[in-house]
C-alpha cells in the first residue's frame, strides 16, 4: 500500500482548443474535469493499476467537497483535513500539436494546526505502507521544509519515503534524506543553480542528480518529458525512453510515472520500464486523466545504455 500526501491539491479544468490565440473568444471542442495535485494524481494511478494507495490531503470550501467526490468516485480512499481556506482549481487549455498552457492558482494558505493534522493523519496510515509520496509545491503558510519535516519523522519510523516538489522545498527534502527525488528537468537545473536552456546534455542532467545524492537523498527519478527518465542511484545510472504517437496533454504524466516506477519495485531497469509505460500512457490521454492497464504499451519502452538518451556536450 502506498500513501500520498499532497499538500496542495487542485480541481483541474482541461481543454481541447484548436488554436490558443491571445485576446480572441476561444471555444472549446472537449473539457474534461478531474481531481488534481501532484500526490492525487500519483494516487489515482495507482488504484487504476491495481494498487492500493490511500491519498491524504488538505481540503477546503465547495471545490475541496468537490474534488473529495470526484476522487471517491474513482474508488480512491480519501483522508481529507478540513482547512479553512479553499482549494484551488487550475486550467488546462490543450491544442492538437500536445502543446499546453496551464493557469495555476496558488491555492490557500495553510496554518500550523492544519499541518500538524494532516502529518497525524499520514503518521497513522504510514506503519502499514510500502512507500509514503509527498508530492507538490508547498502552499502558502509553510515552510520550505514542511516536506522535510514530514520527511525526517517517516523516516525515524523506517518508512520509505519519495518526494516530488520543486525548488528549496526539493533540496529541503534531499537533506531530509529522502529515499527517492522525482524532479523533472527545470526542477533538477534550478536546483542546482544551473541555467535551464543549457540543461540538455545527458552528463548535467546526471551532475545535477549525483549533487541531489550527495546532500542526502537516496535515488534520483528525473523525468525529461520527451527524452524519457533518467534514474540516478548507488548502482549508477539508467536511462530510458517510450516515445508516444499522439501526444494529447503532459499534463499529470510525471505523476504516473513516478506511481508506475513504485509499482514496478522502485528500483532498477524493470522498475524504470514500468514508469515510462506509465508516463507515456498519461500523455496520450486527455486531460489529467490517468492510465489504466488497456492503457500500457510496454513493447514501446527501450532502456537505454547512458549515451543514448540526450545529446551529449561537445568536447
Amino acid at each position: 500500500m502506498i500513501v500520498t500526501v499532497t499538500l496542495n491539491p487542485s480541481l483541474d479544468r482541461a481543454m481541447d482548443v484548436g488554436r490558443l490565440v491571445r485576446g480572441e473568444v476561444i471555444r472549446a471542442r472537449e473539457a474534461h474535469l478531474d481531481p488534481g495535485g501532484k500526490g492525487v494524481n500519483v494516487s489515482r494511478a495507482l488504484l487504476a493499476n491495481g494498487v492500493p494507495s490511500v491519498a491524504v490531503l488538505p481540503c477546503g470550501g465547495d471545490e475541496g467537497g468537490q474534488l473529495v467526490r470526484l476522487l471517491k468516485a474513482e474508488g480512491v480512499e480519501v483522508l481529507a483535513v478540513p482547512i479553512a481556506g479553499r482549494t484551488r482549481s487550475n486550467i488546462t487549455l490543450a491544442e492538437p500539436d500536445g502543446t499546453v498552457t496551464k493557469v495555476n492558482e496558488p491555492g490557500p494558505a495553510l496554518v500550523r494546526a492544519e499541518f500538524d493534522e494532516v502529518t497525524d493523519q499520514v503518521l497513522a496510515r504510514a506503519g502499514s505502507a510500502d512507500w509514503v509520496v509527498l508530492c507538490g509545491s508547498v502552499p502558502p503558510g509553510l515552510p520550505a521544509d514542511a516536506y522535510a519535516q514530514l520527511c525526517r519523522r517517516l523516516r525515524a519510523a523506517g518508512i520509505r519515503v519519495a518526494v516530488d516538489t520543486s525548488g528549496p522545498a526539493l533540496r529541503e527534502a534531499a537533506m531530509a534524506g529522502a529515499n527517492l527525488l522525482k524532479p523533472n528537468r527545470d526542477e533538477l537545473a534550478e536546483v542546482v543553480g544551473a541555467p535551464r536552456e543549457g540543461f540538455v546534455d545527458l552528463g548535467s542532467v546526471v551532475a545535477a542528480a549525483q549533487q541531489l545524492r550527495a546532500w542526502g537523498a537516496g535515488a534520483v527519478l528525473a523525468s525529461l518529458g520527451a527524452d524519457g527518465a533518467v534514474l540516478v542511484d548507488h548502482d549508477g545510472v539508467i536511462t530510458g525512453t517510450c516515445p508516444v504517437a499522439r501526444p494529447r496533454s503532459t499534463v499529470g504524466a510525471g505523476d504516473a510515472l513516478l506511481a508506475g516506477f513504485l509499482a514496478g519495485g522502485a528500483h532498477g531497469p524493470a522498475a524504470l520500464a514500468e514508469g515510462l509505460a506509465w508516463g507515456a500512457a498519461a500523455v496520450s490521454l486527455p486531460g489529467s486523466r490517468m492510465p489504466g492497464p488497456a492503457d500500457l504499451i510496454r513493447h514501446n519502452v527501450t532502456i537505454n545504455p547512458r549515451s543514448a538518451l540526450l545529446k551529449e556536450t561537445p568536447p
